[in-house]
Order: structure tokens, then sequence, then C-alpha cells
């Protein structure tokens, strides 16, 4: 018998179009994540500041809205037990730039100076040499000895601090610092180019106070305009450690403490209290909505598939417990941050896990040289988390 062979048409044609369009997709997408799996993961490393550890949505604080640190966290890891070595801005920085603890970084002879030696191992430098293009925007504060030019250590740096934190652009406009901050990470994203691995540091200020504008709310903490009004029909609890007892049975050299007199800037009243901690958490809000703008540009630029983002703080805050504001002493709350890791290439499995094994910001740099394939320095104190 005879087979017969009907002529194709119209239907068939379709068909065979979409088969060899599906074919070309599944191609260009392997050979996309081909190309990322070769090639070092760039690095988004975000810093905030002065952020105690349960200030997030993901971590299951009642009140601080952080819808895109949240998505963070539920495509990537967050660590439970992340805390600092040293609980001052400077330090911690340094702490994660040398990939040392303050002890052995410091000149003995002009605490807290950083040493050359540990200048000369920072892990973007050695990025850098490993052929990342670096950049740094926002707050830098390591104090480094004379000569030493932070801005020759990266391609693009920009430090953008406060005091105040709301600047005055040339064509007259006022930008928060937090923003500003992410509009330069922003332009960086867009020049850069797809074959060169970036290691991109977006170190914002917020949500440190004002020290020199004590007046409460926006004053001691101004948050940007993205927030405006956000928190102001939300009762702010009384601090859960602020009982009178507490303050009353530290010792005495606590309680003359610099955290016992900053307490009296803005949190020993009620209304003082209420009005601060409101604009603390708008301070959050603001990152979190800059952060967005951000992570869409990464998406925009087409190198989210090959980015690790990282997001911690310098160190944590009192806010009213222990009858304390700031940080600096050995508390949890002074210690103990944030830290969300997403990794792209990790399997979807493994999204949304919550660590609790303890990690140090120490371990940061090792952790960041092991991502991309650099040899960890002798010198290097803390280890990959």
């Amino acid at each position: 018998m005879v087979a017969r062979h009907r002529a194709p048409g119209p239907h068939d044609v379709v068909r065979l179009r979409t088969f060899l369009a599906c074919l070309l997709l599944a191609g260009a997408v392997s050979s996309r994540a081909a190309e990322s799996a070769a090639r070092p993961p760039n690095i988004l490393f975000i810093l905030s500041d002065d952020q105690r550890f349960d200030t997030l949505g993901a971590a299951g604080h009642p009140i601080v809205r952080t819808p895109t640190l949240d998505r963070l966290a539920a495509d990537g890891v967050r660590f439970r037990q992340s805390f600092v070595t040293t609980s001052v801005c400077w330090v911690s920085r340094a702490v994660m730039l040398t990939g040392q603890w303050a002890r052995s970084h410091i000149r003995r002879d002009s605490v807290p100076t950083v040493r050359p030696d540990a200048l000369a191992t920072m892990f973007p430098v050695l990025l850098r040499a490993a052929g990342y293009r670096t950049a740094h925007f926002g707050k830098w504060h390591l104090v480094a000895p004379p000569g030493f030019s932070p801005s020759e250590n990266y391609d693009v740096f920009e430090a953008i601090g406060r005091n105040p934190y709301f600047k005055t652009l040339p064509d007259g406009t006022r930008r928060h610092e937090t923003d500003l901050v992410c509009d330069r990470g922003i332009e960086f994203l867009r020049a850069q180019p797809r074959d060169q691995p970036f290691l991109l540091h977006l170190w914002f200020n917020a949500s440190h106070a004002e020290d020199n504008d004590r007046r409460p709310g926006a004053g001691h903490y101004p948050w940007p305009p993205s927030v405006d009004g956000l928190y102001e029909d939300v009762p702010i609890p009384a601090p859960r450690l602020g009982s009178p007892a507490i303050v009353a049975a530290h010792p005495r050299f606590l309680n003359e403490s610099i955290n016992r007199e900053r307490f009296f800037w803005g949190y020993d009243t009620p209304e003082k209290f209420t009005t601060n901690v409101r604009a603390y958490y708008r301070m959050i809000s603001g990152i979190d909505h800059a952060v967005a703008r951000v992570l869409a540009a990464l998406e925009a630029s087409g190198h989210a598939a090959n980015t690790i983002v990282v997001y911690t703080s310098d160190n944590g805050y009192y806010l009213g417990d222990r009858g304390f504001q700031g940080k600096w002493s050995h508390y949890e709350e002074s210690l103990r941050v944030p830290l969300i890791i997403r990794d792209p290439r990790t399997p979807r499995t493994t999204h949304g896990r919550v660590v609790d094994a303890m990690t140090l910001n120490v371990d940061l740099p090792a952790t960041f040289l092991d991502w991309a394939g650099v040899k960890r320095p002798g010198s290097y104190e803390g280890r990959k988390i």
C-alpha cells in the first residue's frame, strides 16, 4: 500500500515557524546562560547606615514597609543572625573593605587610621586588578593615612555625604542623598559594557541621624520626598527594652555614655520619640523606594541574570531600647544588622531561605573574592559565607 502525503497547508506552515522560533529562542537563552556561567558574577553591594536588624518587612517588622528588600529576600537568602564586629560607622566600613578586624587594620599610633598595607588589599582593589570595573557612590567615611586617595582605587568614585541630606543641584532643584546615590548607580549601569564584570557600591548615609540638626523628625531624620506622610497615622509602640528599671541597672559608665546622652536629643518624651521613630522608618522606606529604581535599571541593562545583590548595614541602632540612642556599644540592638544576598545563578528551590548560622561583616570581603574566583589574601580574617 502506497502512503499518500498531503501538501502542507497554512496551519502547518504556522506550526513550523513557531517550532523554529522556539528552537532559536531556546538556543539564545541557552547561549546567554552559558555566557553568564562562564563569566565572573557582577556584585551590587548596597549598604545602609544605622539600620537595626529587625527593620524589614521580611524580618517581621509590624510597621516598616520594605517591599523591594522583601522581594530580594524572597528571591535570595536572608541571614537572621548577622552582626558587625565593631559598631562604629567608619570602623565597620573599614572592616568590610579590608577583610580585617579593627584590631588588625588600624594603626596603633593613630587610631582609627587604617594601615597602608590593609588598604592595598581592599577587596575592590583586588577585584579591579582581576578585571572588574569598579564604582563607589555614597558615604565613604574610612579614615586613611595622608596621601591615600579613594578615587584612585575605583574606576568611578563619588563620595556623597550628608550635612545636609538635601543637595542643591546646578539647576537649583534639591535632591535627597539617597536618591542621588541611586541616580549615580543607574547611570553607571546604563554605561556598563556587557563583556566586563563590575562591582558597584551604593553606600547610603540614611538612616543616620543628622547630628547637627536635632529638631524632631524632618530635622533629625530628613527623609526623601518619596515617603512624605508615610506612617503618620500609625501608632508607634514604646521601646520593648525601655523600662526605667533596665536603665537603672546599667553600670555608671553606660549611663554616662554617648548612648545615654543622645537619648535626650530626641527620645526622652513620648512626642519626640514618636516623631523621630516615624522619621527613621521613613528613611528606611526611602532607601527601599530608591533601590527599586536601581533594580529596574539592572534588569533593563541586561546584567541582572549575572549580578549578585547584597544588602546590609554598617551597624545597628538602639531606637530608645535600654534608654539609649545610636550604636557604639555591645548589645544586640547595636551589633546586629540585616543581611540579604540574592544570587540569580542559584536554583529557585533555594530562594526564600532564612539562615540562622551567625555571619559577620568581616566575612563579606572573603565572600566577594570567592565569587569572583580571586585568591583571598592571607591577611583576611573573615571566611566565605
